[in-house]
């Protein structure tokens, strides 16, 4: 198997793995149906192409959080477009300057038509919605032959801002939250089993479907290039009973 990398950073990003009426939300991380939405748009699959669909949600997915973010509200009004009627008022959420580093698993003649679409896409790739475009490229390279998704997300440079980085100097090791996707649950893989419907089955608009799928949440630990340890201050020597002397 060969796996493809891929980095998400962008002002805004907005990875909802649930939707009711005019509240969206978003997951803390990257979903699945969202990374294989942004690799369809690549590769200029329609969306009423479950065919093309099914090739692309059978890859396994990881994602590791390389800068959480943080959370934003927001509130938008719209028009219908024929009768100029006023649509109800929704309430959309964002993740703000958030990093993650994405991967996905499968047949290396798959995976390497994935990574020529990335670097040349059919339909330009957007973080969750349309409104949320990437500040940097997305392609992070294909690794062939390779072990498995978590090797190659532990090998894979912290993508987090300098800014952030050096917010967290005083430590040469960081430890990052990583989501991966497993075969079926109980495989011992990772700590706190868990499900998320994020497995596409169909991006036609008339019917979105999508279906549970095994997520292992677990911890990897990466280099921080701007660590710079605290020197120890020393303790000056000190006689609680020194004022005493000569009494």
């Amino acid at each position: 198997m060969s796996i493809l990398t891929l980095q998400l950073a962008g002002p805004l990003q907005s990875w909802g793995a649930a939707a009711r009426f005019a509240r969206r939300t978003t997951e803390n991380a990257p979903t699945k149906s969202g990374v294989i939405g942004l690799l369809a748009a690549a590769v200029g699959l329609d969306r009423d192409d479950d065919t093309g669909l099914a090739e692309l949600a059978r890859l396994r997915f990881g994602v590791r959080i390389d800068q959480p973010g943080t959370r934003l509200r927001d509130f938008q009004t719209a028009h219908h477009f024929d009768t100029g009627e006023s649509m109800p008022l929704s309430e959309r959420y964002y993740l703000t300057d958030a990093v993650f580093v994405a991967a996905v698993e499968g047949p290396a003649p798959l995976i390497d038509q994935l990574h020529t679409a990335v670097r040349t896409p059919h339909y330009l790739p957007y973080l969750g919605r349309r409104s949320c475009p990437p500040s940097r490229p997305i392609d992070l390279g294909v690794h062939h032959d390779a072990p498995d998704l978590r090797t190659v997300l532990a090998a894979e440079p912290w993508h987090a801002a300098d800014w952030h980085q050096k917010r967290h100097r005083q430590h040469s090791r960081i430890e990052l939250t990583a989501h991966l996707e497993a075969p079926a649950p109980g495989d011992g893989q990772g700590t706190g089993a868990d499900t998320l419907r994020d497995q596409p089955l169909s991006y036609d608009p008339r019917h979105r479907r999508y279906a549970l799928r095994p997520v292992h949440t677990t911890t990897i630990t990466v280099t921080n290039p701007h660590a710079r340890p605290r020197e120890a201050t020393p303790v000056p020597a000190h006689d609680p009973t020194g004022h005493l002397e000569g009494a």
